[in-house]
C-alpha cells in the first residue's frame, strides 16, 4: 500500500515536469522591455504589451513603438488629446497613471526599474498644430531609486531637429507641486503646472497644461520644447520613449 508522501511524490511529479517544460520553452517568454518583445518576434505592430521589468510578479502595460527608427521604443511619456491631467502628486508620478492605449506617464518607479536592467537611449517625438513634427535624441537615459529622488542621468544629445532641451535638466531630481526639490527658491511644478526633472525651472514642459495653441493665456505652462518653438508654442503631441542599447548580466 502506497504512503501518504509517497501518493504526494507521485501526484506532483507530472506537475513539477509540466512547469520545467513550460519555463523552458520558447513559448514561455516575460519581456522586460518592447526590445525583448521585438526580438521575440519583429513582425509585432506598435500597440499595448504587458512587459515585466519587476519580474514575473510584477505585470505591466506599455505602449511598444515598433515602427519608428526601427521600432523597439518602450513609451513611458505619451501627450496627445488633453484626456488626462499630469498636474498630480508625488505619489501619482511614482506609480504611473493614465491609459496606455491613449495618454500616460508610466510611473518613476517603473521607468526606475526599466533603467536599471539594460542600458537605453532615449528619444522625444513632438508634432505642432499644423502638422510639422521633430525629434530630439539622446545617447543613455536613466533614473535612480526614490531613495535618492529619482535623479535623472541623461547621455550626449545624438540629433533631431527639434534642438537639445534635456540637457538643462540633467543631473536634476524628481520635483511635484507637493516636493520640491528643483533649484529655483519657489516650487517649479506648481508655478508650471506639471511633474518633471525641473532645474529653475525649465526648457521643456511635457507635463504642463495641454491646450491648443494660443488658447490659454498663461506664459511657459503649456507642454513646449523651447529649443523648437519657443517658450510659448503649446505643442498638439509629445512622447517620450527609451529603447535598449545594450542588454546587461541583471538576473531577476
Amino acid at each position: 500500500m502506497l504512503s501518504e508522501n509517497m501518493i504526494q511524490v507521485t501526484l506532483l511529479s507530472p506537475l513539477l515536469l509540466l512547469v520545467a517544460s513550460v519555463h523552458g520553452s520558447p513559448e514561455f517568454h516575460l519581456p522586460i522591455d518592447c526590445d525583448d518583445i521585438y526580438q521575440h518576434d519583429n513582425t509585432t505592430p506598435s500597440g499595448v504589451f504587458t512587459i515585466y521589468p519587476g519580474g514575473p510578479n510584477s505585470p505591466l502595460q506599455v505602449y511598444c513603438d515598433m515602427e519608428t527608427d526601427g521600432g523597439r521604443w518602450t513609451v513611458f511619456l505619451k501627450r496627445v488629446d488633453g484626456t488626462e491631467s499630469f498636474y498630480r502628486s508625488w505619489k501619482s508620478y511614482r506609480s504611473g497613471f493614465g491609459n496606455v492605449a491613449g495618454e500616460y506617464w508610466l510611473g518613476l518607479e517603473n521607468i526606475f526599474l526599466l533603467t536599471i536592467r539594460k542600458k537605453n537611449e532615449l528619444r522625444v517625438d513632438m508634432e505642432d498644430w499644423e502638422g510639422g513634427k521633430a525629434y530630439a535624441q539622446y545617447s543613455s537615459f536613466s533614473i535612480d531609486s526614490e531613495n535618492v529622488n529619482y535623479q535623472l542621468h541623461l547621455g550626449s544629445f545624438t540629433g533631431g531637429d527639434a534642438g537639445d532641451c534635456l540637457t538643462n535638466h540633467n543631473s536634476m531630481k524628481f520635483t511635484t507641486f507637493d516636493k520640491d526639490l528643483d533649484t529655483w527658491e519657489k516650487n517649479c511644478a506648481q508655478h508650471y503646472l506639471g511633474g518633471f526633472w525641473y532645474n529653475a525651472c525649465h526648457w521643456a514642459n511635457p507635463t504642463g497644461i495641454y491646450a491648443p495653441h494660443n488658447a490659454i493665456g498663461l506664459d511657459n505652462v503649456q507642454v513646449i520644447w523651447k529649443t523648437w518653438k519657443g517658450f510659448n508654442y503649446s505643442l498638439k503631441t509629445i512622447v517620450m520613449k527609451i529603447r535598449s542599447v545594450k542588454k546587461c548580466s541583471c538576473t531577476q
